[in-house]
């Protein structure tokens, strides 16, 4: 069991007794298809205005070692939180209304998902200053971010690679927990949902074995209720439509206490 406090019921000892023998595991790839339906006029119109904008050049990027937070957004920023995998950008969209002083990366590989997202962008009359995107492998990025420049992560209803000889395609795994522990600053959170039991108890395994994350509920309903700033998705509150449940996952990160003690 990977913690005590309310939660056995999505922490096991099997779980955690694969995962514990099974650390390394290759890099997240991308896996399915990068548009599923063609454009319409309206959205791919969208996307011609506004990617080229609010993506750093992706050659560019991709061959630099690190990129600086003044390099991505043009200008020092902060705060900045960043989305992995932002589907349609309904929670992207929310989070940039609700918290209008913070600043927003999302990366989201499919088209017909950035362009929903540049599209709403486009209609809400967001700034521009304050988001950047990024339509290619989230970890790919996340791997050329600075130390400690991050302070809030979300990875909400990731694929659940259901079959066990495709876990090792699940994103939250060691190997993406350390560029995790890299890039947010000390206290920074990053927080996780889903609504597959099997895939929310591999996330709080992994991310409990990781020794600079610390699960901050104390209580089982900590993860079982919405919390009240929620910004649901249209794919959270259709699968709560058909009755299955979310739960939603904090962590901390901290400093391991070889590093406290020095």
């Amino acid at each position: 069991m990977a913690d005590s406090r309310g939660k056995s019921s999505i922490s096991s000892t099997p779980c955690v007794k694969f995962l514990a023998e099974s650390l390394k595991r290759e890099k997240n790839r991308l896996y399915g298809r990068k548009q599923t339906r063609a454009l319409s006029d309206i959205k791919q119109a969208s996307v011609d205005l506004l990617l080229s904008k609010l993506q750093p050049d992706r050659d560019k990027t991709k061959a630099a070692s690190r990129i600086t937070i003044e390099e991505l957004f043009g200008q020092p920023v902060r705060p900045v939180w960043y989305e992995i995998g932002f589907g349609s950008g309904e929670h992207l969209i929310g989070l940039m209304k609700q918290h209008p002083d913070i600043y927003m990366i999302g990366a989201e590989p499919f088209i017909n998902g950035m362009a929903n997202f540049l599209h709403q962008f486009e209609k809400d009359k967001l700034p521009e200053s304050h988001v950047r995107v990024w339509m290619d492998d989230a970890i790919l990025l996340a791997e050329r971010l600075p130390d400690s420049c991050l302070d809030r992560m979300y990875v909400l209803n990731p694929d659940p690679w259901p079959k066990r000889r495709h876990h090792k395609r699940r994103i939250i795994n060691q190997e993406n927990l350390d560029t995790f522990a890299r890039i947010l600053k000390p206290g920074g959170i990053l927080v996780m949902a889903t609504d597959v039991s099997d895939l929310a108890e591999w996330m709080v395994t992994e991310a409990s074995l990781h020794p600079q994350f610390r699960w901050t509920a104390q209580a089982a309903d900590d993860w079982r209720t919405i919390p009240h700033d929620w910004i649901p998705t249209r794919y959270e509150t259709k699968g709560i439509g058909k009755g299955r449940t979310q739960s939603y996952l904090f962590f901390e990160r901290i400093l391991p206490l070889s590093l406290k003690n020095r």
